[in-house]
Formats: C-alpha cells, sequence, structure tokens
C-alpha cells in the first residue's frame, strides 16, 4: 500500500513535529551544489591570481585589453582577483543576485577569451558555467527567499 509523507509523520507512522521536506527534493540539492560551487570556484580562482599556483593568469588577458589598461596586466589581474573574490562571496550570501554577478563576469571572461583568438576551450567551459550561474539565479528565486 502506498504512502504518501506530508511532513507531519516519521517514518515510523507516528506523528511528528513539522518538518521541511525540500531539504530532500533534488532541485533544492541542485541549488545547494550550485550555491557551494559557485562561492567557492570565484573565490579560489580570485586568490590564486595572488599566488599562481594553478596558472599564471596574465597569460589569459588579450593583448588588445592590456594595451588598453592604464596599469599593468599583472596589477589587472591582481584587481580581477578581489573581484572574483567579493563574487564569489556575494553568491554565498545573496544568492538571487551574486550568481548574476558571476554570470556577467563570466560573461566578461568569455569575450576577453574571443578577442584573445585563442583559449577557446576555456571560453567553451566558461560559457557552460555562464549557464550554472544563471541556473543558479533562478533557483535561488525559489529557495533562498
Amino acid at each position: 500500500m502506498a504512502h504518501t509523507i506530508t511532513g507531519r509523520e516519521s517514518v515510523f507512522g507516528g506523528r511528528t513535529g513539522a518538518f521541511d521536506i525540500t531539504a530532500a527534493a533534488p532541485a533544492y540539492q541542485a541549488y545547494q551544489i550550485l550555491r557551494l560551487a559557485f562561492t567557492a570556484a570565484p573565490v579560489l580562482a580570485g586568490l590564486d591570481k595572488f599566488f599562481h599556483l594553478l596558472v599564471n593568469w596574465d597569460m589569459y588577458l588579450a593583448p588588445a585589453v592590456a594595451r588598453m589598461l592604464p596599469i599593468g596586466a599583472h596589477q589587472f589581474m591582481l584587481a580581477v582577483g578581489v573581484i572574483e573574490i567579493i563574487a564569489g562571496l556575494l553568491v554565498a550570501i545573496r544568492p538571487k543576485i551574486g550568481a548574476y554577478v558571476v554570470a556577467a563576469w563570466l560573461l566578461g571572461i568569455i569575450c576577453n577569451l574571443l578577442l584573445a583568438g585563442a583559449y577557446y576551450d576555456i571560453a567553451l567551459r566558461d560559457f557552460g558555467l555562464m549557464l550554472g550561474a544563471v541556473a543558479l539565479g533562478r533557483l535561488a528565486t525559489e529557495y533562498n527567499k
């Protein structure tokens, strides 16, 4: 005999206090995974702009963009790191806003990579990440009230 959990029953059939069954929903779990990922990834990438443990980030700056800057490419990338850290923290605190900030930031990165005329694989990956950030923003309207 099938039984639907209403939110006020225990597994053993007894009545309990109300609980939020939302935590078990796949969409909520996806929201939590995306929120964690889009908090951690920008913060870690931003920190690495200062330490270069993962890669020398300066090489990804399009020469056309570097020529337009009033500061050196490395100083610009340090500023990029600070902005990425702030964007990641914004996702943690205000995901409805932070997700779209990260999506816009990724779009800027994609444009930079296309201007560089190289790193098309990374641009494609960042496009997928941008879509994930938009998905997080949409899910946040439901789960972050």
